[in-house]
């Protein structure tokens, strides 16, 4: 009998002891949060439906949002965040080269198609002579409107000019538009006083306007598209960042490629 609660009192111990094994090693998991500078649509909607993957692997993302494209570059430089999410590679380079930053990008994302919108005109081939354009007034994304105006026949660039053209750059201007710069976040609002408008993706978005409503828009199998996507930005030496990597691979899952497809209607197109 002694024996045998000496075998039965050395099990109930191992039993124990192996139970406070399995106990310490869940309890030693860290949490650990991860804070996103981006703008409001689509791409906080996006990071915002990676949380649920994120969160299974006990990391909370924190998404701050911004309705601009200076200050979330200047917050991933300065550590106030770990990463953004709303620009493309060409806009970032752009950035860095003026700023003196030191930003790098990780991962593309998703691309959004750029538009022409109607305005107080309904198409393309309705243009009056002297029409008013709005174009965005940053250098990457003004080429690029300005781009897509030239391969609708409206303007012709200046050879070479790519992705750097401004309204300067235009040598052949038949119609005579007047090319009006404008912060890109405003140009939906100028739809009632210019004739056409070519919009990014985000801010069109942003303004209830569809993609399929656009008179032109860049397509998908583009060089536009690889060029333009949209791209998770860190400040250098934290591209390899656990947390970063484990954000990368929740915005590349399943659950979010299908969040994008189901909610954006051809707006936005997953990369990956």
């Amino acid at each position: 009998m002694k024996k045998f609660l000496t075998i039965l009192g050395t099990g109930l111990l191992t039993a124990l002891l192996i139970s406070g094994c399995s106990s310490q090693t869940a309890d030693n998991g860290k949490d650990s949060t991860i804070t996103v500078a981006a703008t409001p649509s689509p791409h906080a909607e996006i990071l915002n439906a990676a949380k649920d993957v994120l969160s299974k692997q006990r990391i909370t993302l924190e998404v701050k949002e911004f309705n601009d494209y200076v200050l979330p570059n200047n917050a991933t430089e300065s550590g106030e965040v770990d990463a953004n999410y709303f620009q493309h590679k060409p806009y970032l380079d752009d950035f860095n080269e003026k700023n003196g930053s030191h930003l790098v990008s990780v991962a593309a994302i998703h691309y959004e198609p750029f538009g022409i919108y109607a305005g107080k005109t309904a198409s393309i081939d309705e243009l009056p002579d002297g029409a008013k354009i709005s174009v965005p007034n940053d250098t990457t994304n003004e080429a690029r409107a300005l781009l897509l105006l030239e391969e609708q026949g409206l303007i012709k660039l200046k050879e070479g000019a790519g992705l750097s053209a401004t309204k300067l750059d235009i040598v052949e201007n038949p119609k005579n538009l007047d090319i009006q710069e404008i912060e890109a976040a405003q140009l939906a609002r100028t739809l009632q006083d210019v004739d056409l408008a070519v919009i990014n993706g985000n801010y069109a978005l942003q303004a209830d306007l569809n993609v399929s409503d656009a008179l032109a828009t860049e397509t998908q199998d583009s060089e536009a598209a690889q060029t333009y996507a949209n791209i998770i930005a860190v400040k250098e030496g934290n591209e390899n960042n656990e947390n970063v990597q484990a954000l990368v691979a929740a915005l590349e899952s399943d659950e979010v490629k299908q969040f994008i497809e189901e909610n954006y209607n051809g707006a936005v197109v997953p990369m990956f």
